[in-house]
């Protein structure tokens, strides 16, 4: 069963984009770009590299590298419980 994203960021998840750059098969002096998004724990990014692993196997464009960015979006700290809400006019 999936977590929601909400419950996943409140783990300490951030958002981590990876763009890889890889060789078209048939034409292996063309590189092409795919990108690839997911939540996933900073520093060891066990989901990323459970998807290079996946590439590297199943894949028939080798890899030429792989560039990734990580973002928390939300932290366990600014997260809190409302309990009502006043509408103003």
């Amino acid at each position: 069963m999936e977590k929601s994203e909400t419950a996943l960021m409140l783990k300490g998840y951030g958002l981590t984009t990876a763009e890889m750059f890889y060789h078209m098969p048939d034409h292996p002096h063309v590189l092409n770009s795919f990108i690839w998004q997911k939540y996933d724990l900073a520093p060891d990014y066990p989901e990323l590299f459970k998807f290079i692993e996946f590439w590297q196997e199943e894949i028939d464009g080798p890899l030429h590298s792989v560039r990734f960015t990580h973002r928390k979006l939300i932290s366990p700290g600014e997260w809190r419980n409302v309990t009502g809400e006043f509408t103003v006019h």
